[in-house]
């Protein structure tokens, strides 16, 4: 992917006449970009220089259009990808065609995306997650962690929450980035949510000490799961800081 330089229009899956309203996307993404807001981007392993405000800009004057969407998803740029995924219909999506999305959203912000707009809004969330969650790609297991968080957070029956610790506990010290991240948010939820295993969650994260050292911004409360916790908790109950 090399951010919305492309001038090559997408044609359909059914072979029907390019869009070129594609084209047109482009061109607009192309003169949004922007060497400071690369240099932001590519920071976070992203690879344009849009603006992320002026994106949604665009996707908001696009409004709904999902036949746009697939167009723009189908260039492989990264800006257009992003716009697809703000104005495509999440549900007119097939788990099978979410599945070979996902597994080519290889940039962070276009998989953050893709799980939170589109699959989290659909009605295959929960077939994918199982799906993706023991995945041999660690970047592709890291979506089925992310859902596996919301499932934790919103509707927790059904999950071997013991089971989720056992699984962090052995493998999330030594995971991949992207999957240890993901594993992080299910532990601290898992202590949020569920105050009888609240002890053990936090045991785990004293110990492995994943993200302590996290460089959190001022007024942001850092990632490293027994002060996510603790402090999520205190709110919740309303306690002194």
């Amino acid at each position: 992917m090399t951010g919305a330089t492309s001038s090559t229009s997408s044609t359909s899956a059914a072979g029907t006449a390019p869009d070129p309203r594609v084209d047109e996307v482009l061109a607009e993404l192309a003169a949004l970009e922007d060497p400071k807001a690369r240099a932001i981007n590519e920071r976070h392993g992203d690879d344009h220089g849009v603006n992320l405000t002026k994106l949604r800009g665009v996707a908001k004057r696009l409004k709904t259009d999902h036949e746009l969407a697939i167009g723009l998803w189908e260039t492989d740029e990264t800006p257009a990808r992003l716009v697809a995924l703000l104005i495509c219909r999440p549900k007119q999506y097939s788990e099978a065609e979410l599945d070979a999305m996902l597994r080519e959203a290889r940039v962070p912000k276009t998989q953050d995306w893709l799980v939170n707009y589109v699959v989290k809004k659909g009605p295959h969330a929960e077939a994918l997650r199982a799906k993706w969650f023991a995945d041999a790609d660690p970047v592709v297991a890291s979506a089925g962690w992310a859902l596996t968080t919301e499932r934790v957070a919103k509707s927790p029956d059904g999950l071997d929450l013991e089971g989720l610790l056992d699984l962090i506990e052995a493998q999330m010290q030594g995971a991949p980035d992207r999957l240890q991240w993901a594993m992080n948010e299910t532990l601290a939820n898992i202590g949020i949510h569920e105050p009888a295993l609240r002890a053990r969650a936090i045991d785990i994260g004293e110990r492995l000490e994943v993200l302590k050292d996290y460089a959190t911004p001022p007024n942001c409360t850092s990632p490293f799961a027994p002060i996510w916790i603790a402090e999520i908790v205190r709110r919740r109950e309303g306690a002194p800081a």
